[in-house]
């Protein structure tokens, strides 16, 4: 119906507009009386709300937080029109003008306005090239700083617990004990957790990089290379298996390079696939005192496997409870945990496997490893984690969790320092009839 448009809302606004002029402009007015017959000649050129909010925008801008009409300058072109109701009068009204689009920079000034100059930043090559040096500024590994970062790349407290329970597990072992294999396993089966630790790093900084709890791992932070974590693993893993087959038994080195397949190759790429990953590392945590066993004996036997249940168990409500409050940063790192998939269940296997170190303390004396004293003495600190452990599974808040997690830190040393104190004594003939620790030429010579 109409040319544009723009021109449609000339139906109401429009007429409205043009009602109004019609009465309040005298009838003497001839020049609007023709600008009025103009734009009902031409419905396109009817003035609308459109029309006038350009016409606002136009010619008010904003200088020092206040506001300035400014008058647009008189256009000298005119028009010359025809008024319909007196044919023999020509008369000349003013051009309207044309109505093009606000720019910012065609805003007129005015006399009280100053010509200021736009400020633009320049960056010049002197503060760029120390900008992009700040973002992109290549790490130099400093000697002094290589203990540090080798420590946290091994993930050195866990490399400690891993020693200390398989040094418990050479010690609970019913033979004599020899400090220069206690030492060799133990140095082996650090080295090999080193390894485990650092290519475990290695495969996953994309996605320790999302977390809170491993954004400063060396590897994600970019204080060395992969390549030199990764010759840093091999550094600690060869000599380590190589220690544990040549100067222990072949059997221990065997369980050595086992954990580490385990726990880079089978663990490490599990955790984003399946809850399983958590058994898989509860089985991880346990060969260690099993290598200190065998490191002492030989071979396989029911105490070893009776020490690696404790640490088997132990792990649930340790590792559960940890994870519960982390469980928005498992979330991020993509990690497909219990406590993140399955809460439910995450409460109640950490409290089935506290309560299962109960039943494995009154086993220890009917496998000939300790005496009857222990199941009686452990089982206060057994008793209480498994508190914990059901107020964990009732409550599921962070307190309980946080407070079953600190209670385990301390509960398996405390657990493993009764089980070495009730230790059964071995007599002449049982020391006599076990087979020897390693025929290696350490084990010889001492």
């Amino acid at each position: 119906m109409y040319k544009t448009p723009c021109s449609r809302l000339s139906g109401l606004v429009g007429a409205s507009l043009k009602q109004k002029l019609v009465q309040n402009i005298p009838r003497c007015d001839q020049t609007a009386r023709s600008l009025i017959q103009l734009h009902r000649r031409e419905p396109s050129n009817w003035l609308t709300y459109q029309h006038l909010s350009f016409l606002k925008r136009q010619y008010v801008a904003k200088n020092n937080s206040e506001l300035h009409q400014r008058a647009i300058p008189k256009q000298e072109a005119v028009l010359t029109i025809v008024d319909e109701r007196d044919d023999g009068v020509e008369r000349q009204v003013q051009r309207i003008p044309t109505i093009d689009p606000v720019v910012a920079d065609a805003v007129p000034q005015s006399e009280d306005v100053t010509n200021e100059t736009p400020h633009v930043q320049v960056e010049t090559d002197e503060a760029r090239e120390a900008r992009l040096d700040r973002q992109w500024k290549q790490l130099k590994v400093d000697v002094t700083d290589l203990p540090d970062i080798y420590a946290r790349l091994a993930k050195i407290k866990l490399t400690a617990l891993v020693v200390t329970t398989a040094a418990a597990g050479y010690a609970m072992a019913p033979v004599p004990f020899d400090p220069v294999i206690f030492f060799v396993s133990s140095l082996g089966t650090g080295l090999a957790s080193c390894t485990a630790n650092s290519i475990n790093q290695y495969f996953e900084v994309p996605f320790d990089s999302n977390m809170n709890r491993t954004k400063n791992r060396p590897l994600v932070r970019g204080q060395i290379s992969p390549l030199h974590a990764v010759s840093f693993a091999l550094a600690c893993g060869i000599p380590g298996v190589a220690l544990l087959t040549l100067a222990v038994n072949p059997l221990t080195g065997f369980l050595g390079a086992l954990n580490i397949f385990l726990y880079t190759c089978c663990y490490t790429p599990l955790k984003r696939l399946s809850i399983t990953n958590t058994w898989l590392g509860a089985v991880v945590g346990a060969i260690p005192p099993i290598m200190g066993w065998t490191a002492a004996t030989g071979c396989l036997q029911p105490g070893a496997l009776l020490l690696g249940g404790f640490l088997y168990s132990w792990q649930f409500p340790h590792f559960n409870a940890l994870s519960w409050n982390l469980r928005e940063d498992y979330s991020r790192g993509g990690y497909r945990m219990m406590s993140v998939t399955h809460p439910g269940m995450c409460k109640r296997v950490a409290l089935r496997h506290s309560l299962g170190l109960i039943g494995l303390s009154a086993l220890a004396p009917v496998m000939d490893v300790t005496t009857w004293t222990f199941p009686v003495v452990s089982l206060p600190i057994n008793l209480y984690i498994s508190y914990l452990a059901f107020r964990f599974y009732r409550k599921g808040d962070r307190s309980s969790a946080r407070k079953l997690f600190f209670c385990s830190l301390w509960h398996l040393p405390m657990l493993l320092l009764l089980a070495l104190t009730c230790k059964k004594p071995r007599t002449d003939q049982e020391d006599a009839a076990l087979p020897p620790a390693s025929s290696s030429p350490l084990a010889l010579q001492s």
